[in-house]
């Protein structure tokens, strides 16, 4: 367990705090690209405990900008989107996506004010769908070479949900694998050709065994844990007998995602990013390494789950997640539905808004946990003494950090490391456009 201090440490994310400039060194998602695809490209946008705005200009550029106007605090979120930038609607204040401040119309001619103002900003990005902003000091750092940002547009599809929590109890469901074999469990096992889209439908690799099946038939896994260039790997074995072991290999990159097999052919790279201290969005770009994805398909999916414009879960705390006591005795582990997202915003938002790990009790099932929050500790005491954390990446390192690996399927049991790089050289040779990364 660790004291309130070191929780504390861990957890606040808000201006000044220790993990926040630690956060704000790396990019993060900001919003959807789907989000500002409207006749209105103007979203507000709260980040890391700050209040911004989002726009996309005349030309196609994003910008991220402060959201109270400088001139006297109004809401910028209401502003016009016209000569080159956005204008405030209480007195005409025009801001560019760098925050410059490109009129002040009231004012005389020939003032000085305007060239005297400017609005906070931060840089804006788009890759795989979702828009990234830098909110840290200095040069941004380059971003790594991960599959889900060298597939191909064809091969992605970016989604996002709300949690009403801290980001970090939330993020560390990622990293806990044995959780799956009793939040996620389903009594039947459905159709793989219908479970399109869907976590834990799915055959695994090499098996005609469902994902599903293993992880509600074997309990008790073994853990290894091993520390790399982007973050921790985790490797995890169900043995079904002395030759054969369900073999599922998962990442966490650090600072604030995971790395996990979806299905035989996707992945999903995940960010838990703080809204702040007690709320988080999950970002999820779906990796294919067969066909294309089915955008609209996926979005149909998810789009039944959850409300815009808050991407909100309809099944959430204010109706108990929809629990059903019948399907809990009768087809699911917990009672709340098929969606695992659901299963996993349950388990972390009953934790409390910000989890008392001085209450916790770890154990073996928790060492990825463990081992995560060393590193995290460590990157943090890194930053506060100005020097390069883990994953704060220059050209050439980021070129470096590929892939990662993340499989699921069935292996020889003596044999988990050669099993795992095999599937996955398998898997690469066989994708239209992973072949060579």
């Amino acid at each position: 367990m660790l004291s309130a201090q070191q929780n504390d440490l861990i957890t606040r994310i808000g201006p000044g705090s220790p993990a926040g400039l630690l956060m704000r060194r790396y990019w993060q998602p900001a919003a959807l690209v789907d989000e500002l695809s409207g006749n209105r490209p103007v979203k507000p946008v709260r980040l890391f405990g700050e209040n911004l705005v989002m726009f996309k200009d005349e030309n196609g550029k994003y910008g991220l900008l402060e959201r109270h106007c400088p001139h006297r605090g109004a809401d910028l979120a209401f502003g016009r989107l016209e000569d080159g930038g956005l204008r405030c609607a209480f007195h005409g204040w025009l801001f560019d996506v760098n925050g410059k401040c490109l009129e002040t119309p009231a004012e005389p001619t020939g003032s000085p004010l305007c060239a005297n103002v400017r609005q906070t900003a931060y840089p804006v990005v788009e890759r795989s769908g979702i828009l990234w902003t830098y909110m840290g000091a200095g040069e941004p750092p380059a971003m790594p070479h991960l599959d889900c940002f060298v597939a191909p547009g064809s091969h992605t599809f970016a989604f996002k949900g709300l949690i009403g929590c801290n980001w970090l109890q939330a993020l560390e469901v990622g990293i806990d694998p044995s959780h799956t074999s009793f939040l996620h469990r389903f009594f039947e096992d459905d159709d793989p050709a219908k479970g399109y889209g869907k976590q834990f439908r799915d055959k695994t690799l090499d098996s005609d065994m469902t994902m599903t099946q293993i992880m509600r038939e074997y309990t008790q896994p073994e853990i290894e844990v091993e520390q790399t260039d982007y973050g921790m790997r985790v490797v995890t074995r169900r043995r079904i007998n002395a030759e054969k072991s369900h073999i599922r290999l998962t990442n966490l990159l650090f600072p604030n995602a995971f790395i996990i097999p979806m299905s035989s052919e996707m992945t999903i790279s995940q960010w838990h990013v703080p809204v702040d201290d007690t709320h988080n969005y999950w970002y999820a770009i779906f990796t294919s390494f067969g066909k294309a994805v089915d955008k609209d398909e996926m979005r149909r999916q998810r789009l039944e789950l959850y409300e815009l414009p808050d991407y909100v879960s309809r099944k959430n705390r204010s109706n108990d997640y929809g629990f059903d006591p019948h399907e809990q005795e009768h087809e699911t582990y917990t009672g709340m539905g098929a969606d695992i997202n659901v299963h996993d915003q349950w388990a972390v938002e009953s934790q409390g808004i910000v989890q008392d790990r001085t209450r916790e009790h770890l154990g073996y099932a928790d060492k990825a946990i463990i081992a995560y929050r060393r590193i995290l500790r460590d990157a943090i005491a890194k930053a506060a003494e100005g020097e390069k954390p883990l994953m704060v990446l220059d050209e050439a390192s980021a070129a470096k950090i590929t892939g990662p690996a993340a499989v699921d399927g069935i292996g020889p049991s003596d044999d988990w490391q050669g099993y795992w790089k095999s599937a996955e050289s398998r898997r690469r040779k066989a994708s239209s456009w992973a072949n060579g990364h």
